[in-house]
């Protein structure tokens, strides 16, 4: 009985002993190194840290987000008279239009024409965000709130260049509306949600994440589209695409016909820069001078050996427009504006768009490799104009050298056809080679083709001397006019 005491003793230090062995092993383990990574621990504190202070606090869920949101999202029926037809931009995207939207009492194109689509309250006096498509050719807007009322709204401005427009409501109390976030500081990855009014399903909500930032979809100089996998489909149109934070970032304004999973938003700092002139004279005016650009690369360094770096490059000026009339000639690259830089010609654009038609603006320019300043007086951007088929020319028999291009003379039937302008001297685009070095620069069939390297082609022999001294590598500058367009383009080929 003695020896008792002493055993358990000696299994009791035994047990504790194990026990702490595997405590050990298991604090141990959860504090083993962590496997290397591509960048250092503090790099990714540093890149977290300048994410949380450029998007902010986010709310707990999308549920939260939903609840909170969905009151301010409305429901737009826009009914139209017999024989207003909507302009459609594009068929290959397919926004909502008052004849896209197939209710069986709505069929008759011999009657009136009901369309849907949605909007957002933005503020408590019931202004309202939609798609321009939307109501462009709407004799009567009624808007039904998320609380059952349908009310009658009036058409405030639009401007179809960015496909918004601003629309009103009178109503007796205050109205709930949604928090206009910073579409600048959205980034490609971020989950958004987009609110709408999908195939009449009111106030369908669904979720998914920014694809692209940028996209270019119906006019290069204007548009920004954010791109996004969250489904939106025919009525949603004009809702919100929201961030985490419960801020509208976008206007749900189209999506793609070749896939169901691609749809675009317009970015909400493009409305909110607008949205003074919308409500002060229901349009837009925008400085213009009348000049198609390009950016300035490295290709196009070579082969017209400019001594630039960036900048926009003129490609055409149209007659009679303020570049015109300033002197400005293609080939002109402007480097800056006022004396702010000019890096791509978006940026230029960009800055000449935010100017008031009748402002003076002065742009620095380097022509033939010398800096000059041309002052000009911006005028008022046209609208955009709808794009026309372009019917083919025949093909020609004449072979194409190693830039896969078939050339032929202009024939006046082509010209009349076509509208060219009477002192455009050049030659047809008549078969380009697939998989060739012209393919692959986007150069089609009906384009005329006016210089090669700022050297004239006024003829097939002129385009054979030019091309035939090219060899493989060989990077060449061919100066088009495209009929569709009636617009000058350089286009750059690497020879093979």
């Amino acid at each position: 009985m003695k020896g008792m005491p002493r055993r358990f003793l000696i299994v009791t230090v035994c047990l504790v002993a194990t026990v702490s062995f595997l405590v050990g092993l298991i604090v141990a383990g959860s504090t083993m190194p962590a496997p290397a990574q591509s960048a250092p621990p503090v790099a990714t504190s540093t890149v977290r840290a300048k994410a949380a202070a450029t998007t902010g606090p986010m709310i707990g869920s999308f549920a939260d987000i939903a609840e909170r949101l969905n009151p301010a999202v409305v429901n737009i029926d826009a009914t139209t008279r017999e024989g207003s037809r909507p302009r459609r931009r594009i068929d290959m995207l397919l926004p909502d239009s008052p004849d896209g939207f197939g209710r069986p009492s709505d069929r008759d194109r011999d009657g009136p024409r009901r369309g849907a689509g949605t909007g957002f309250i933005i503020d408590e006096d019931g202004y309202i965000l939609t798609n321009h498509h939307v109501i462009e050719t709407a004799d009567r807007i009624n808007v039904r709130l998320a609380d059952g009322r349908t009310l009658r709204a009036e058409r405030v401005g639009s401007d179809p260049d960015t496909d918004i427009a601003l629309i009103k409501v009178n109503s007796p109390r205050p109205l709930p509306h949604a928090v206009l976030g910073d579409s600048d500081t959205l980034r490609v990855g971020e989950w958004v949600l987009a609110i709408g009014n999908p195939l009449a399903y009111e106030h369908t909500v669904t979720v998914g994440v920014v694809s692209f930032i940028g996209r270019k979809l119906f006019d290069s100089s204007l548009d920004r589209y954010i791109q996004t996998d969250a489904a939106i489909n025919f009525g949603n149109s004009g809702g919100p695409l929201i961030n985490s934070r419960g801020e509208v970032i976008g206007i749900n304004a189209a999506i793609s016909s070749r896939a169901s999973n691609i749809g675009f938003a317009v970015p909400i700092n493009q409305a909110s820069a607008i949205l003074p002139q919308l409500r002060d004279k229901g349009r837009v005016s925008r400085g213009y001078i009348g000049v198609a650009l390009r950016d300035v690369d490295a290709d196009l360094r070579q082969s017209l050996g400019l001594n630039v770096n960036a900048g926009a490059m003129v490609q055409d000026v149209t007659a009679g427009s303020p570049g015109a009339r300033a002197g400005l000639r293609p080939y002109d690259v402007i480097v800056a504006v006022d004396g702010k830089p000019v890096q791509r010609n978006d940026e230029l654009i960009h800055t000449i768009s935010a100017r008031q038609p009748g402002t003076m603006a002065t742009l620095q320019v380097v022509r033939d490799g010398r800096p000059i300043n041309v002052a000009v007086k911006l005028a008022e951007r046209p609208l955009r104009e709808r794009q026309i088929p372009r019917d083919e020319p025949r093909p020609s028999s004449r072979p194409g050298p190693a830039l896969g291009l078939w050339v032929r003379e202009i024939d006046p039937s082509f010209a009349q056809r076509f509208n060219l302008p009477k002192d455009l001297e050049g030659v047809i685009v008549s078969r380009v080679d697939p998989l060739s070095p012209a393919f692959d620069a986007e150069i089609e069939r009906g384009h005329v083709l006016l210089e090669i390297n700022r050297q004239p082609v006024r003829s097939i022999e002129d385009y054979r001397r030019l091309t035939s001294r090219a060899r493989p590598g060989e990077v060449l500058a061919l100066y088009l006019y495209k009929p569709e367009i009636t617009r000058r383009e350089l286009h750059i080929v690497k020879v093979e």
